[in-house]
């Protein structure tokens, strides 16, 4: 794996080499850069992206001398340009939409990043109009009508390969492409490549769970197994666990976990399908259904996750750095953070492995002003924004300089997201097949058990009928 030079891999030991799918060392190699130097390197990095900025204009889309390239994503016409000219003194107008969630609206973190993307800028008259999206929900909404869709767009990785098929993500070239390559770890740097090995987009921090827990209920060693936090004795109207599995997000970590795949270990192996119905996933599944029926076991969207962590009346759930603000200010200085635990379905113990992808900065194509909102998901990207971002949103960076700054190497939050990669996790699928099969059908899964429909008298049935959707013909 290569590294900034100067910045060598620091060791993550055993355990990183054995969790996952990743190479030793991998999502977090920003925690990983040697603390000699950085200063210097500091300085440097500030001057580059700078330079970065100052050539965006004309080297912005990779389509600019890349005739091969499919025009539908390259930008390789004359609107890879600024439309107007500057030269008579006047400053050009640009109107950009950016989609941005509203975690980083309510802040006023974005609005912030605008007033000084304009003070950078001061040859365009911008006008940025922001528009509040979440990037789990993001592709839905471009591939809707990608000629209306946002010119910028923060969207989750996962969705990158229908992005592509559709022609609704512009393919990353010149400074854009360059400040990927020399400031983001190789590991992070392949969840936003496409299966053509092209970058096209700007990967902005990590998106994966891990769990959280409140401090007055549960210490650090009642949380090592599920057995254990269902085990430990609780006041009659407290919650142990709090079960969610965002639409097959977080339940996939059961399956994974205890071994099984979907299109085998290389995740693109098609005619292997899915193997959910053996012997293990039916073991896992009645797991699941006894875990979502226990009444110390909170389900889903049966109660008020925030307040119940509030009143102290919830154990330990899953969820992510965006997330962190919320709890910390219900909890305080009882908001406890861990890798998510192992289980034992059937008298093994598995290590849940959560998806692993990033949350990332896109261009539109169709953009009238490409080149200007290139520059400008650049500058969202860059280690400036990034070390911004994380200070105010708590997102932990991807820049491998801003993930080396003090704050992040004493963050509890950094810290349990380098476990959680390297330990309890898998690298979330990106191929559209998976993406348009995986997410309908596993869903059901928690809600049918929810429900009833799915009970241990028909789990082979219905695992029989999930493995059969994910089948590509």
């Amino acid at each position: 794996m290569a590294y900034l030079k100067g910045m060598p891999a620091l060791s993550l030991g055993t355990a990183a080499q054995q969790g996952g799918i990743f190479p030793p060392g991998r999502i977090m190699d920003f925690i990983a850069v040697k603390r000699g130097g950085m200063e210097e390197t500091m300085k440097k990095g500030k001057k580059a992206l700078a330079l970065l900025m100052a050539t965006t204009m004309t080297m912005g889309l990779a389509a600019c001398g890349d005739k091969n390239n499919d025009d539908k994503n390259s930008g390789n016409n004359d609107n890879s340009k600024p439309t107007t000219s500057a030269s008579d003194g006047q400053k050009e107008k640009v109107d950009l939409k950016l989609w941005v969630p509203e975690n980083q609206i309510q802040p006023g973190t974005i609005d912030q990043m605008i007033q000084s993307f304009k003070d950078l800028h001061p040859e365009w008259d911008l006008n940025i109009k922001v528009e509040g999206q979440g990037e789990d929900q993001c592709k839905d909404a471009v591939l809707r009508d990608v000629s209306a869709a946002a010119d910028v767009y923060f969207f989750a990785t996962d969705q990158l390969q229908e992005l592509v098929n559709a022609g609704a993500i512009a393919r990353l070239g010149g400074s854009a492409e360059k400040l990927v390559k020399e400031t983001i770890a190789e590991s992070v740097q392949a969840t936003v490549k496409a299966e053509d090995g092209n970058i096209y987009a700007i990967p902005f921090t990590h998106n994966t769970f891990f769990m959280y827990y409140d401090k007055s209920i549960f210490n650090e060693d009642d949380l090592t197994s599920m057995e254990k936090i269902m085990a430990k004795q609780t006041a009659d109207n407290v919650y142990n666990f709090h079960f969610e599995s965002a639409g097959g997000w977080k339940l996939g970590c059961w399956y994974y976990g205890a071994g099984c795949t979907i299109y085998g270990e290389s995740q693109n192996d098609y005619a292997a399908g899915a193997n959910w119905n053996n012997a293990t996933g039916v073991a896992v599944t009645n797991y699941l259904i006894d875990l979502i029926n226990n009444p110390k076991c909170a389900y889903d969207t049966d109660i008020n996750q925030s307040e119940l962590a509030g009143d102290h009346r919830l154990g330990a759930w899953f969820g992510g750095s965006w997330d962190y603000n919320l709890f910390k200010e219900a909890l305080g200085d009882d908001l406890g953070m861990a890798v998510i635990p192992t289980f034992n379905p059937d008298g093994n113990d598995y290590q849940l492995k959560g998806f692993y992808s990033a949350k990332a900065i896109g261009v539109n194509p169709q953009s009238s002003n490409p080149a200007v909102a290139v520059a400008f998901a650049e500058f969202l990207g860059n280690e400036e924004n990034q070390i911004k971002r994380y200070k105010e949103t708590a997102q932990i960076p991807t820049n491998l300089n801003a993930g080396n700054i003090p704050e992040v190497q004493a963050d509890a939050l950094a810290k349990v997201i380098v476990a959680e990669a390297n330990n309890a996790s898998i690298m979330q699928p990106t191929n559209a097949e998976f993406s348009s099969r995986y997410w309908t059908y596993a869903g059901a899964i928690a809600t049918e058990i929810r429900s009833g429909e799915l009970n241990k008298d028909n789990v082979q049935a219905k695992l029989d009928s999930f493995c059969n959707a994910m089948k590509v013909e």
